[in-house]
């Protein structure tokens, strides 16, 4: 049974205003469709939040939308979960699917971010079939690029909110308190796979399956290299002036205010 929507009259003014003004800010925005690619521990985890917000896009993990397909027990997500059960791998159409039905949400009508997906180039191509059929097209491809040897370090002390992805670390981007999120207060959690002997495994499935995917990309002309061994602010540079945020899509200034700055 679908929940009602919310009565706006118990919605506060300012938390009422301030949504008004966020949705006239995604409205000049551009539409964009991004695809994120790199090795574990390379920083798109960190990028990805600030990207959405900045361009009002929908984040989709594959990994957390399959088992939020498999806990709301969608037609998709019934699916998925017999292949689960069998011990097998989702097939890539499945996933395909998923992320078109993602796609018609309205938090994704600015576009999206694909962080996960795809890992090979026939997910790439059935993903490409998919949105042509919609009649877009992924416009950029961010490829994180790094150093083998750079990515134990970053990994091992990583930190994650799970509610927003926001990503930290111990050394490099530490929470202003140990353990718990700057944003919620909400505590970190640490992914049981962020150790020296899964990095390793995982880094040889992302050269070997991965990799060829920007490749295919790069045929189309749409891949850009980022320096990810730079400090994360540096990093947030590259990405602004590569999909043009900072020089190109300077917003009104009214609509950079928050409602109690109109007011001020």
């Amino acid at each position: 049974m679908a929940s009602s929507p919310p009565n706006l009259e118990d919605v506060p003014t300012v938390s009422l205003m301030n949504e008004v003004l966020r949705r006239l800010k995604c409205a000049s925005r551009p539409d964009k469709r991004l695809i994120l690619v790199g090795p574990p521990g390379s920083g798109k985890g960190t990028q990805s939040p600030i990207i959405k917000d900045e361009y009002c896009l929908c984040h989709l993990a594959t990994g957390d939308m399959l088992r939020a397909a498999v806990a709301a027990k969608t037609p998709l997500g019934i699916k998925a979960k017999e292949a689960m059960d069998k011990g097998e791998l989702v097939s890539d159409d499945l996933v395909v699917s998923i992320i078109d039905e993602a796609m018609k949400k309205p938090s994704c009508h600015k576009g999206f971010i694909l962080d996960g997906f795809p890992r090979t180039v026939v997910q790439a191509q059935k993903l490409d079939e998919m949105l042509e059929k919609q009649g877009v097209k992924v416009d950029k491809v961010l490829n994180f690029a790094i150093d083998d040897a750079i990515l134990e370090e970053r990994i091992t002390g990583r930190w994650i909110h799970p509610g927003s992805g926001r990503s930290y670390h111990t050394k490099f981007a530490p929470p202003k308190v140990p353990g718990v999120d700057d944003v919620t207060g909400e505590p970190l959690i640490q992914r049981k796979d962020d150790t020296a002997a899964v990095l390793k495994s995982r880094l040889e499935a992302f050269h070997k399956q991965t990799e060829p995917v920007i490749d295919y990309y790069s045929k189309k002309s749409i891949v850009a290299h980022l320096h990810a061994e730079k400090a994360p602010k540096e990093v947030t540079s590259e990405v602004e002036k590569l999909l043009l945020i900072c020089s190109e899509m300077q917003l009104p200034a009214v609509l950079k205010l928050t409602f109690e700055e109109l007011l001020g």
